[in-house]
């Protein structure tokens, strides 16, 4: 009974005692914190997609209304502001000889290119960073990005050809329905 008693005695004494952290008044710690948003305000954003050395990534950038496909392109073609390119992204997208024109119709982007892809330099990832760019904007029909379909429409070629950007911001095709059998 005397070491339980014992036993107490220093686990209260230990209590009272503390962790040794001596008790201090606020402390400033810089600026208040800045970024949220005010209560019942609205805040809208567009995926802008660049390039990193991981592959293409996805930017918000920050919007006061929603913001459409080709909001989003013209946002995409001002290219990386400081902050991303101090973080290391770039853009593939090559210069446009005419006008990037995306229109977005019921669950899909109607994307016009003013150049044939094949005369497109840069490689895919700016063709990449195009359609992921428009896929994750704002389009009527309620589908999520990954299922709205982009049909590409190459200036001076009839064939339209119709692609998604997965989650993972790569450009798939998208499967030909199967012709029925009658």
């Amino acid at each position: 009974m005397r070491r339980r008693t014992c036993l107490t005695a220093v686990l209260f004494a230990a209590c009272l005692a503390g962790c040794g952290i001596s008790p201090t008044g606020p402390v400033p710690a810089g600026a208040p914190a800045s970024g949220l948003r005010q209560p019942g305000s609205v805040s809208y954003q567009a995926q802008v997609y660049f390039v990193s050395p991981y592959g293409v990534q996805a930017v918000a950038r920050h919007a006061t209304t929603p913001v459409g496909p080709q909001q989003a392109l013209d946002l995409l073609l001002e290219g990386p502001d400081d902050a991303e390119r101090a973080r290391g992204l770039i853009t593939e997208v090559p210069p446009m000889y005419g006008q990037l024109v995306a229109k977005a119709g019921e669950g899909a982007v109607d994307l016009y290119l003013p150049v044939p892809v094949a005369k497109m330099s840069g490689g895919g990832l700016g063709l990449t960073q195009i359609i992921c760019t428009a896929a994750n904007a704002q389009v009527p029909g309620g589908r999520q990005p990954p299922d709205v379909d982009v049909r590409v429409h190459e200036k001076g070629i009839d064939t339209i050809w119709t692609v998604r950007c997965n989650a993972a911001g790569n450009v798939v095709p998208v499967p030909e329905p199967a012709a029925s059998k009658g």
